[in-house]
């Protein structure tokens, strides 16, 4: 006699399988997630040592604009302003930061602090990461999962219908030529 609880040794042994492939899984896209926050990792400190180097470059700038600032104050004061026609001929392209071109007025040019542009970047990525959560919560949702098994049952009886009048129809054009061959054949005799 046997106990109605007893479950057939192949639904365990499927059981299992789908537990070491989830856990195959689970390890995967761990790994995957580690990866990924090495690479983010890397992209932050590659970011902030280049936002580092700009600001000593900037810093640099500064200081000799001020200087040349000073200099051209001191050569306004010894001149007098009349005799002078000051040309801005100076194209601000940001491409040409560090080179020198004509003389022109001078004008301090303020720092861009490194936090809002980590923060920027650091709040993007939470984004990122969040709505592809949600986007995920959503898609593997139980009404989801039954809409999209609904219509592949649609999707299956459409195409078995539609294969059987094909099958019909190409049986009907066999029988036809078949006719037409046996009917060819004993006109010809």
């Amino acid at each position: 006699m046997t106990s109605a609880l007893v479950v057939p040794g192949w639904l365990a042994v499927l059981a299992v399988l789908v537990i070491v492939g989830l856990v195959a899984a689970l390890g995967r896209l761990a790994g995957e997630l580690r990866r990924t926050r090495e690479q983010g990792e890397e992209v932050l400190s590659n970011a902030a040592a280049d936002v580092d180097a700009l600001r000593e470059e900037l810093d640099a700038l500064q200081v000799s604009l001020a200087a040349e600032a000073a200099e051209l104050e001191e050569a306004r004061r010894t001149l007098r302003l009349s005799d002078l026609t000051i040309v801005d001929d100076t194209d601000y392209v940001i491409t040409e930061l560090g080179q020198r071109r004509a003389p022109g007025p001078l004008a301090l040019v303020p720092t861009v602090p490194g936090a809002p542009i980590v923060d920027a970047m650091l709040r993007e990525s939470l984004i990122r990461t969040a709505s592809l959560a949600a986007g995920l919560r959503r898609a593997l949702a139980p009404e989801v999962r039954n809409r999209i098994r609904f219509e592949m049952k649609r999707d299956v009886k459409r195409s078995r219908k539609q294969r059987k009048i094909d099958l019909r129809q190409a049986r009907r054009d066999w029988q036809a030529r078949q006719r037409t061959a046996i009917g060819s054949s004993e006109a010809s005799r």
